[in-house]
C-alpha cells in the first residue's frame, strides 16, 4: 500500500485542476495584458479567480494580488507593509512558531531597522495574549500570526488577536496591520478577514490541490502596501511581473472545489487523524502533540529518531515529515517544538502526519500497524 501524509507539504493536483491547466497553455494562452483576443481571454482567467477567492474571504476582487505562492504572498505583506508604514513606526510583532517564510522575513526587516518581538505561546502552541497585550505599544505597525500552525497544526485565536489590536488602536489613535499566513488554513476553514480585522492575509495554491508557484495575497483597501516587485506595473502596480495565468487558473478551480466540499472534507481529514492518534499513542512511548487541525497531527516516537523512523516508513510506503517541507534541508531541532516546551528528548523523535480528503481511515490503519512493527526494532536497534 502506498500512503501519502504529507499534504501538508504539497498535495496531489485535481483533476479539474489538471484540465483547466492545460486549455490556459494549449488554447488560452495569451498575456492577459494584450488587449487583443487571446489577452482578453487570459484576462478572463484572473478575472474569474478574483471572483472565486473573493466570495470566500468576503472582500473585494481588487483587494487580491496573485503572487508565485505562499512565501511571496508572505514577504510582499510583511515587507510591503513594514515599508509603507516605517513613518508610523518600526515594530513588528510576530510568533515563535511561525513558517520559516515569515521569521527569516522579519529577521531581514529587523537588519533594516525594525524592532522585532516574537509572542510567547502555550504549550499547545497558541499565541499568549498577555503577552501580546504588553508589548503593543506607540511604535507597533504590524503584527502577523498564522492561522493554523504547519508543523503541529494549532490554531490560533485570530479573532481575539484581531479584537486587541482593534481595541489598541480606537485607544490610542493608531492604525496598527494584521497579516495572517493563512496558508494551512485556507481551503480548510472559513476566514473572513474584513469581518475579523485582518489587513493582509497569505495564501497558496498547492497546499489544496492547486499547481505549485500559485498563491494570492488578500490586502485590505485601506492599508498601505510598497511594493516589492517593480516593472510593468501588473496587479494594479502591486506586483509587477506578467501573470502565470495557468496556475492562477488551476488555483482558481482548486478553491471552487475545496470550498464546494469543505465540510465533507473536514468530516474525513478528522476520522483519519483520530484513527491514527488513537492507535498510535496506544503504542508504548508515543505522544500526542496535535492542534486542532483536522488536517496535521504530530506524534512523537521516544526512543526513536524521527529521520530513521520517517526511512522505516517510507519503506512500507508511507511518505511523512520529520517539520516543515521548507525546513527540511536544516538539521536544527524545530523552533515549533521548543517553543511549546516540548521534552527536549523528543525533539528529534517527532514526526508529522498530514492528511487531505482522499487519505482514507484504511490507510491509517495500515500505518499503525507499521508503527507497532517498527517501533520495538528501532528501539533495540537504538539502544544497542
Amino acid at each position: 500500500m502506498e500512503v501519502y501524509f504529507d499534504n501538508a507539504a504539497t498535495t496531489k493536483v485535481l483533476p479539474e485542476v489538471k484540465d483547466i491547466m492545460i486549455k490556459t497553455m494549449e488554447e488560452e494562452y495569451g498575456n492577459p495584458s494584450s488587449m487583443h483576443r487571446k489577452g482578453v481571454e487570459a484576462e478572463h482567467y484572473l478575472k474569474r479567480t478574483r471572483e472565486i477567492i473573493s466570495r470566500q474571504l468576503k472582500c473585494e476582487p481588487k483587494e487580491l494580488i496573485f503572487t508565485s505562492g505562499g512565501t511571496e504572498a508572505n514577504n510582499l505583506a510583511l515587507i510591503g507593509i513594514a515599508m509603507a508604514n516605517r513613518r508610523a513606526g518600526n515594530h513588528i510583532i510576530t510568533t515563535k512558531i511561525e513558517h520559516a517564510s515569515v521569521i527569516n522575513t522579519v529577521l531581514y526587516l529587523e537588519e533594516q531597522g525594525f524592532r522585532v518581538t516574537f509572542l510567547h505561546v502555550d504549550a499547545n502552541g497558541k499565541v499568549d495574549m498577555n503577552h501580546l497585550r504588553e508589548v503593543l505599544d506607540e511604535e507597533t505597525i504590524l503584527v502577523s500570526v498564522m492561522a493554523v500552525n504547519n508543523e503541529i497544526g494549532a490554531v490560533e485565536p485570530l479573532e481575539e488577536i484581531a479584537s486587541e489590536i482593534v481595541k489598541y488602536n480606537k485607544e490610542h489613535g493608531k492604525n496598527i496591520v494584521f497579516h495572517v499566513d493563512a496558508i494551512q488554513a485556507f481551503g480548510k476553514r472559513l476566514i473572513y478577514p474584513k469581518r475579523i480585522g485582518i489587513g493582509a492575509l497569505s495564501m497558496s495554491g498547492h497546499k489544496i490541490h492547486g499547481p505549485k508557484g500559485s498563491g494570492a495575497l488578500f490586502v485590505d483597501s485601506a492599508v498601505k502596501l510598497q511594493p516589492i516587485l517593480y516593472g510593468g506595473g501588473q496587479e494594479k502596480g502591486r506586483r509587477s511581473g506578467t501573470e502565470n495565468t495557468t496556475a492562477i487558473a488551476g488555483f482558481g478551480k482548486a478553491v471552487e472545489v475545496m470550498y464546494e466540499r469543505l465540510n465533507e472534507n473536514v468530516t474525513k481529514m478528522e476520522a483519519v487523524k483520530q484513527k491514527l492518534i488513537m492507535g498510535a499513542t496506544a503504542i508504548e512511548g508515543v505522544t500526542d502533540n496535535s492542534g486542532e487541525s483536522p488536517h496535521i497531527a504530530s506524534l512523537s516516537f521516544r526512543g526513536v529518531k524521527s529521520e530513521v523512523l520517517l526511512h522505516a516508513l517510507e519503506e512500507k510506503g508511507i511518505c511523512v515529515s520529520a517539520g516543515s517541507a521548507c525546513a527540511s534541508n536544516h538539521p536544527a531541532v524545530s523552533g515549533v517544538l521548543k517553543a511549546i516546551g516540548l521534552d527536549k528528548d523528543l525533539l528529534d523523535s517527532t514526526l508529522r502526519f498530514s492528511f487531505c480528503e482522499q487519505n482514507t481511515v484504511e490507510e491509517a490503519e495500515y500505518t499503525v500497524k507499521a508503527l507497532e512493527e517498527l517501533l520495538p526494532n528501532l528501539r533495540r536497534f537504538t539502544r544497542k
